[in-house]
Order: C-alpha cells, then sequence, then structure tokens
C-alpha cells in the first residue's frame, strides 16, 4: 500500500515551514486563492490595525491567527476572500482617543451651544 503521506524522520518544522513560504511566495498561493475565486459569493474580512490605543502584545497574535482561521476555512468553502485592512475599522477606541486629545468632552458633544460642538 503506497503511503499517503510524507513521513519524516528527524523533523525540522524551522526548515519545512521555510520551505513551504518559499513554495509559497514563488507560486503567489495567497493572491491566487482570492483571484481564482473571482465571481464566487464573497465574505469581506474588515480588520483594524493590532494596537490602535496601546502597546502591541501576545494576544494580537493570538487574535490575527484566530481570524486568519475564519478567513481560510471561508477560502476553503468556495468564498472569495477579500482582506480589508485600516483604521475604519476601529472606530471607537480612535474617536475616544482623539477626543481626549483635544479635550472634547460629551458635554462639548452634546450642547449645540458649545464653542467645540460637532454637528454630524
Amino acid at each position: 500500500m503506497a503511503k499517503r503521506f510524507a513521513e519524516h524522520n528527524g523533523l525540522n518544522l524551522t526548515k519545512v515551514n521555510s520551505e513551504m513560504l518559499e513554495k509559497w511566495m514563488k507560486e503567489d498561493i495567497f493572491h491566487r486563492s482570492v483571484e481564482e475565486r473571482e465571481g464566487c459569493p464573497q465574505f469581506v474580512f474588515y480588520e483594524g490595525p493590532p494596537s490602535a490605543n496601546g502597546h502591541p502584545g501576545i494576544h494580537h497574535v493570538l487574535g490575527r491567527a484566530l481570524k486568519d482561521a475564519f478567513n481560510r476555512y471561508r477560502t476553503m468553502k468556495g468564498f472569495q476572500v477579500k482582506r480589508k485592512a485600516g483604521w475604519d475599522t476601529h472606530g471607537l477606541p480612535v474617536e475616544l482617543s482623539v477626543e481626549k486629545a483635544l479635550g472634547i468632552t460629551k458635554a462639548d458633544i452634546d450642547n449645540p451651544e458649545s464653542p467645540r460642538f460637532i454637528s454630524t
């Protein structure tokens, strides 16, 4: 019976990872996974920066890994998955930091008589 999977004696995961990354880069696997599904149902994943209001930490790496699992799953299910990265997806934490930096309070926002009133 032929072996279905390669057997590795003295497995060097760093080497396997490097070889796989080289193959993905050479064959442009990521971009092909998006382009080859043109016309399929779309799954759009909006992702903000890892640390809008603080220092990056290990929890950002874990979050990214979990979010990537959803994108890979949807790709395997036949969806065209376009990732959208940017500040526009972070919303409230950035808004609150800007208000704090500018000295804008809830009273300024709610009171049209305030010189700092912001009309929406």
